[in-house]
């Protein structure tokens, strides 16, 4: 957690620099644009595309374990079926397959098949969250930045009151080896716990609907940062020293642990907080997906009709349906730790393209008015840079399946950019000058 996030500092003093620079929608994407020209934009767009997409598959998923575990508080006041629904109903496909294989279960008993050949599982909470939020974010930003809030004061209290009161139930002996496997697990720890510090990249997506982008961009940035470590610390350090590492339940490890010293009200309470959370999660992801598919969009990369603006509530509906409806379709057949790879790998290289830019604008416009300067620069974003790169290196030789994957997203987006954005982006751009042409 800690070198997590000493690797992520670098990052985001680069990120709160240049966003403070250029207070505009789109984040990396449009970073990338004022530095390093439209083709490495693009690619950084199509990168932050799936970083989002897959971040908002990975949580909801989440999301649908602790409303399981939530539901279970109220077992004896619902009925059977709702508190105990078919697992096809509850998992997507391939944790199914996972799930009989482990447990020598055989497929055709747990899972039904439509017109007799078609399996069909399908995480239902996941999907509804999903749609949800979707409408809700169509409705506009005030309305889901406030949702949002609320649920971000509920989480902070249960977690507040989860390290308060398990603190009582610590046995420091848990923490013992305090390398339970080989340390080289902690650099692939580090690399998979970067997926909970992508928030502050999303802070920047949302920059033209800041009041003032120039001082409040840098502050949310950095408190964020330094907020959520000292968070997560203590909340890994109270977890693991209640339950033993090889007991922690990894779908709902907070609510139980309440349960495992015998708490199961406060279980229940901290389900509701940890559904809080994921809602707010979920939320910016939507939110940051939308804006950084309008930034593409706006420079003519994607399709016009994908900007047009709702009527009513003046938000970008049409990109907001396709993210929703993407993240639905994927969320059936991902595979969970493949996705959170793949939004790492999507996380770390836009990292790495910030501190690089932040270097290049030092070069190129070093008389620039900069509201927030990286201190110690060039040698923080160089090291940041070195930190995100490293451990790119070694998840690619560790992750082969993940970084398979990766690898065929790139060039799925090169030969897009080849073969449409490239082309479309011409034609606009020749049909502009014939309009402003004068007329003889």
């Amino acid at each position: 957690m800690v070198l997590a996030a000493v690797a992520c500092v670098f990052s985001a003093l680069c990120y709160s620099e240049i966003a403070a620079m250029i207070p505009v929608a789109g984040s990396a994407y449009t970073y990338t644009y004022a530095t390093m020209g439209e083709f490495m934009a693009w690619m950084v767009g199509w990168i932050l595309m799936l970083e989002y997409a897959i971040g908002n598959i990975t949580v909801a998923s989440a999301w649908t374990g602790y409303f399981i575990q939530f539901l279970k508080g109220f077992k004896q006041y619902l009925p059977n079926f709702i508190v105990n629904f078919p697992l096809w109903l509850r998992y997507d496909y391939r944790t199914m397959v996972t799930l009989c294989n482990n447990n020598n279960w055989d497929i055709h008993d747990k899972v039904p098949y439509l017109f007799g050949h078609i399996p069909f599982a399908v995480n239902l909470p996941a999907v509804a969250i999903v749609l949800a939020l979707t409408l809700l974010l169509i409705r506009g930003v005030k309305e889901s930045t406030r949702v949002a809030s609320i649920m971000v004061g509920v989480n902070m209290f249960m977690i507040l009151s989860f390290i308060v009161v398990g603190a009582f139930y610590v046995k420091p002996e848990h923490w013992t080896p305090f390398f339970p496997q080989d340390p080289s697990g902690v650099i692939m720890g580090a690399f998979l716990i970067f997926f909970a510090y992508i928030g502050f990249d999303a802070i920047s997506t949302t920059a033209e609907e800041t009041e003032n982008p120039q001082r409040d961009l840098p502050v949310a940035i950095l408190g964020t940062l330094v907020i959520c470590t000292i968070l997560y610390v203590c909340v890994a350090l109270v977890l693991t020293g209640i339950v033993p590492i090889e007991r922690i339940d990894i779908q709902a490890p907070i609510a139980h642990a309440m349960s495992f010293v015998g708490k199961n009200w406060f279980a229940g309470l901290i389900s509701v907080g940890a559904l809080c959370a994921l809602t707010s999660v979920l939320l910016i992801y939507q939110l940051g997906t939308t804006r950084i598919l309008y930034a593409i969009s706006r420079d003519r990369f994607l399709p016009k009709s994908w900007r047009l603006i709702h009527k009513k509530y003046r938000t970008p509906h049409v990109m907001t349906w396709i993210s929703g409806i993407v993240v639905i379709v994927c969320g059936l057949f991902m595979d969970l730790n493949i996705s959170a790879a793949l939004c790492n790998f999507g996380t770390f290289t836009s990292f790495v393209i910030i501190c690089l830019a932040v270097l290049i604008l030092r070069k190129t416009a070093p008389d620039r008015h900069r509201p927030f300067k990286v201190p110690f620069c060039p040698w923080f974003p160089l090291l940041g840079i070195l930190i995100c790169g490293i451990l790119i290196a070694y998840s690619l030789k560790t992750l082969k399946t993940s970084s398979g994957y990766f690898l065929i997203w790139l060039l799925v987006g090169v030969l897009i950019y080849a073969f449409y954005g490239y082309k479309q982006k011409r034609l606009e751009e020749r049909g502009r000058i014939i309009r402003k042409a004068p007329k003889e």
